[in-house]
């Protein structure tokens, strides 16, 4: 199970965090990752560590701005936001795979229940 912190609105250039906590198995051993979907548009990746060793991949668009870390201890993971733009308003999804690597949403079989991040100009 993912449980998702709960988002937020938030000004152009302002910073938000959230968190997905895990259960039923580890985070260590899990392909996890954040993706959103806009309105009207397909759910895309955002930040990933499709490998158990704990690279971070993350997409063009947030590249810089976003990051996404691993507390192990704590078996959850987070997406820091900085310089959020109109254009990442969303609803974020935390997700997680039983196999790895994994890179698209065709290969996570785990999903929370989605949190809205909406930035406004």
């Amino acid at each position: 199970q993912l449980v998702e912190s709960e988002g937020g609105e938030v000004q152009v250039g302002e910073s938000l965090s959230l968190t997905c906590a895990a259960s039923g198995r580890s985070v260590k051993d899990t392909a996890m990752a954040w993706f959103r979907q806009a309105p009207g548009k397909e759910r895309e990746y955002v930040a990933g560590i499709p490998y158990p060793a704990g690279s971070r991949y993350y997409s063009d668009s947030v590249k810089g701005r976003f990051t996404i870390n691993r507390d192990i201890e704590k078996n959850m993971i987070s997406l820091q936001m900085r310089n959020l733009k109109p254009e990442d308003t969303a609803v974020y999804y935390c997700a997680a795979a039983s196999r790895y690597p994994a890179w698209d949403d065709n290969d996570y079989d785990y999903w929370g229940q989605g949190t809205q991040v909406t930035v406004s100009s």
